[in-house]
This record gives C-alpha cells, structure tokens and sequence, in this order.
C-alpha cells in the first residue's frame, strides 16, 4: 500500500496543527459559527442530531493492521467504543467532542491518516473496487490511478470551493463493483486496439434528490493524461455549475442542461489549453505510483489439492460451507482467496463494528492478509490472500468475534445510512427498519433460496444509502411530521446501472417488512430457474409487484 513520503507527512501534520489552533479560537470566541463551519467540514467535521460526526478518510479502502488497532485507541478514548463504514469506504465517529478532534487528528497523522476532504464542497475520497489487485477479471489494479488522483485533489487550491460535494470512482475489473456510473467522474480502465493502457471517461453521475446514471464523454483517454483531463472537467464545472442553489449545484445538472455531447466539447475546449503540460503523467511517474502496490509474497501451492480438502472439510461443517459460498470469493492467485468480514449480523446497525472487533480484524489481518484489509461501499471489510487451507482456522476466529455472519450478497447484506437516530437531515429511521428485516428473514435456507439481492435503506433524498440503485429500495419520507417509507424496486449499481422505479405510496414502518415479503413472494413464484430477482423484474414488469404490495386486505 502506499506510504507518506516527507511531504505527504507534512502536509497532514500541519494541517492538524492549523485546524488546532482554528478550534480554539472558535472556542474562545474569536471566530463566529459561520466563520468555523466551512473550517470544520474541510477537516471532517459534521454537527449531527445528537453529537458531532467525524468521518475519516480511507483512500480507495485501504487500510493496514496499525491503522485499524489506531481506529479501535481512538473509539476507545475519544468515542464510544466503536466506529461506522461508510458506503464510501470511508470510516465515521458519532460521538467525538468538538474540542477532542485536534487531538483525534493528531492521533491519526500519527499512522498516516487524516480527514481532510471528507467532508465540504470539494473533492472527496476516490473510491474503487474491494478486490483490486486481486479480482479474476481486472483489467489492471486500479489502485494506483486512485492515490494519483487523491495526491492530485488533496488539497488542490483551485477545487477547494466547488459549487458542491465531488466524487469519483475508478473501475479496474470487467464487472463494476465501484458503481462508477452513479459519479461525478466515472473512470473505466480500457485497452485500445493497440493494447494500451487508458479510460473510458464519463461524468455527471449520482443520486440524491435527481438521481442520474453518468454519460459518456470520452471512450479513450491515453493515461498519461489523466490529471490533465480531470483538471479541464473540474475547471468547467468550477466555472459552470450552479452557485445559488445547493440542490442544482452538483456536476450532473449542468451535463444535462447542456447535453453530454456539448459538455464533452466544453471540456476538449479547456484540454486544450493543459494538455501535454506540467500535470502530464510521466512514464517513470506511473511506474513509481504502481511500485507501492506489487503483490505480496504469495506462496507455491497445490490449488486443486488444496481446494479438494476445503471442499472435504465444508462437506462435514454445515455452517462453514454456508460462510465458504457467500463470504469467500477466488483470487487470480491460485490457492487464495478473499474474504467479507460481514458487518451485518441482526441487531447491529449495518456497518458498525466495536473498538474490540477492530482489533480482531487487525489480528486476523495480520495473521491470513499479510497486515492489509479494505473496506467496502457495502459496508463490510474484506481480507485479501487468505490461503485455502486456513480459510476454516480464519472463520472459527471470525465467528467468536460476531464477523462471520454467512450473509454477503443476501437480502440481509444491506447497505443503510444511519438515518433518524444520529443525522439532523433524515426523514426518519433507517437502523430500525433494516433490523426488522433481518429478524423477519432469519431462515438461512430460504434467504439462500432467492439468491443474491441488494437492498438499500435512506433516511432523507440524500440517498445515502443508495435506495435508487438498490434491487429493492427504501426511502424515509417525512408525512405530517410522521416516518413513512417508500418502496423502489429494480435498480442496479453494475455496468447495466439502473434507477429504480416507486412502487406507489408511502408506507408505515409496521408496513415496510410485510411489503418487503409479497415483493419476494411475487419473485419466488414467478422467476425462471436459476433466474435472480433483478432478471425476474426486468422480465415481468412492475405491476405483479405493486399489485400484490397494494392489494386490500381482506
């Protein structure tokens, strides 16, 4: 994984320092509340319902053993004992004390991490896919073009004040698991017919209150120049885009104002003036970048000895077999696999984990994933090169610590924002609702029966959750001061990225689980063997489902 360098080290040291002497004359009166608070947001400072919110940068989801024993210190002495994962890969305080965050900074840049850009209108954290490096079908690891982008944007002077919030991701593999349709900037690494390197290029994508999938602007970008090209379009948009109104201020308004065709020539137009200019990538440059992410040292096995004992062993264990199917996953590395700690077990809001799970994530990383670990935008944790053959040692271990819940892919592996119960601008509660679905579908027979199914949960249009691409989505609204729901079925967040579409009215949240199970009913009496519930929608339509959600009762 990447390392500070010198620079890299100063930057963030005096940035704590800086934003500590910032808090203390906030604190003593010499700078206003309306002074303090673009302060704060740059540092990742939030004022939520109940306490302030810190959220901690996480570079494309990479973490090491250190940094994660660093987390758990900091839960323990600064928080409540345990932290959040968040859809961005990023990591969340719900309770620090305003005037302990200096301290908290500190602690961090101590381990090389810090929460600059996580929040404000700026560019934030670049995300990408958990299984980069290892994945089958990548096309190359991604994770390097990520930390060139966060060296590019941190800090950048020129995109400090963007009309709003900036986000983009970059997709290395054949199948998206970055959602890199649904951002502002969505990076797809591609070959040409000459066998080179570049990107795909799109932009204008995201949820919240206009949902709206990314259009192409450019099918090949040489990789060189990548900076270059991101600068043209983030200096349109710093130009163009909508200052006076928060809720038409972000990329995707202006692209589909002007059209994406007329946008891309805006952006050719500003190239113009960078291109093969000093923020061009050097060859020697993108070697140095990819230098920080070579693979460990992975030892000389028999693979098919050794996935014939595994297969032995899951055949007398009923449990780790049903753990081996969904939270394991095959490495281009023969005789190793990847595997999904599940931050989902019934009961536990999605996504939270103890300062004491924190450091048992760190043992077992440092133990089966030669000291690395990732997070993903599914809120869950994934350990990377993890032998065949210690797979059942690592799940025993995972299981006495509450993360081996056999529940990745699954209607129980739901991404959910916080909702009502900690941010000031929902609508109403998303933890409730998401742990009566879990307790609702406990039967692991019949959950593994309807295959793999997303379900996101949002507290307010925000779309935190991501409700809009969720094969089934749930939406708080606020009815006359009262928490209602809105069911959405049939979005995607893959390459055949997809909004979903309401069902009909809102719903009580008494209503929400009893709906959630006639939507499945229709799938499962209506679905084509080996057909997923996705497949089964686009197929049938969305009638049998709404019909049978707003039958009359008898």
């Amino acid at each position: 994984m990447y390392r500070y360098d010198q620079y890299d080290q100063t930057i963030v040291d005096e940035r704590v320092a800086q934003y500590r002497d910032q808090t203390q004359r906030y604190l003593a009166g010499t700078i206003s509340e309306e002074e303090f608070l673009p302060l704060r947001l740059q540092n990742g400072l939030y004022v939520q319902r109940l306490a302030p919110m810190l959220r901690i940068a996480v570079p494309y989801g990479l973490l090491s053993s250190q940094q994660i024993r660093k987390l758990a210190h900091i839960s323990r002495k600064y928080d409540k004992g345990y932290v959040h994962f968040t859809t961005r890969q990023n990591i969340q305080l719900n309770w620090p004390q305003l005037e302990e965050v200096p301290d908290i900074l500190a602690e961090l840049a101590s381990v090389e991490m810090h929460a600059i850009q996580t929040s404000g209108n700026c560019i934030r954290n670049t995300t990408t896919d958990q299984y980069a490096g290892v994945a089958a079908d990548e096309i190359e690891d991604p994770r390097p073009w990520c930390e060139i982008i966060r060296q590019w944007s941190t800090l950048h002077p020129e995109f400090a004040f963007l009309p709003r919030k900036f986000k983009i991701a970059v997709c290395g593999s054949e199948e998206d698991r970055a959602a890199f349709l649904l951002h502002d900037i969505g990076i797809q690494l591609v070959t040409n017919d000459q066998g080179e390197s570049g990107f795909h290029i799109f932009v204008g994508g995201g949820l919240g209150r206009t949902p709206v999938i990314a259009s192409s602007i450019r099918e090949f970008l040489p990789r060189e120049h990548l900076l270059t090209y991101l600068d043209a379009i983030l200096r349109v948009y710093n130009r163009y885009g909508n200052r006076d109104n928060k809720y038409k201020a972000r990329i995707k308004i202006l692209v589909r104002a002007w059209t994406a065709e007329v946008f891309a020539e805006r952006v050719e137009s500003e190239w113009a003036h960078l291109k093969d200019g000093p923020a061009t990538l050097t060859g020697d440059e993108i070697e140095r970048m990819k230098s920080f992410f070579t693979m460990p040292d992975y030892k000389t096995v028999d693979a098919q000895a050794l996935d014939s004992e595994l297969q032995q062993t899951a055949g007398q264990n009923k449990a780790f077999a049903r753990w081996l199917e969904r939270n394991t996953r095959t490495q281009k590395q023969a005789g190793y696999r990847s595997v999904s700690l599940s931050l989902k077990p019934a009961g536990v809001a999605p996504g939270d984990v103890t300062d004491q799970q924190l450091e048992t994530i760190a043992d077992l990383a440092d133990r089966f994933s030669f000291g690395e670990l990732r997070s993903t935008h599914n809120q869950n944790v994934v350990l990377t090169d993890v032998l065949v053959c210690e797979l059942f040692e690592l799940w025993e271990l995972a299981r006495a610590a509450g993360l081996a819940t056999p529940n990745i892919g699954t209607i129980n592996d739901m991404i959910c924002c916080p909702g009502g119960d900690y941010c000031s601008l929902a609508n109403a509660k998303s933890i409730p609702v998401a742990e009566a679905i879990q307790r609702k579908f406990d039967d692991l027979d019949y959950v593994y029966d309807l295959g793999d199914l997303e379900l996101n949960i949002s507290g307010c249009m925000n779309a935190c959750g991501h409700h809009h691409i969720g094969h089934i989505g749930i939406l708080g609204v606020d009815k006359k001061g009262e928490e209602w729901y809105q069911i959405q079925i049939g979005g995607s967040a893959s390459k055949d990225a997809a909004l979903a579409k309401v069902l009909g009215p809102s719903l009580s949240r008494e209503a929400v689980t009893d709906s959630i199970e006639k939507l499945l009913d229709v799938y499962v009496e209506n679905r084509l063997e080996g057909e997923t519930f996705l497949a089964a929608y686009k197929r049938i339509g969305i009638d049998k489902f709404k019909e049978r959600v707003y039958a009359p009762t008898a």
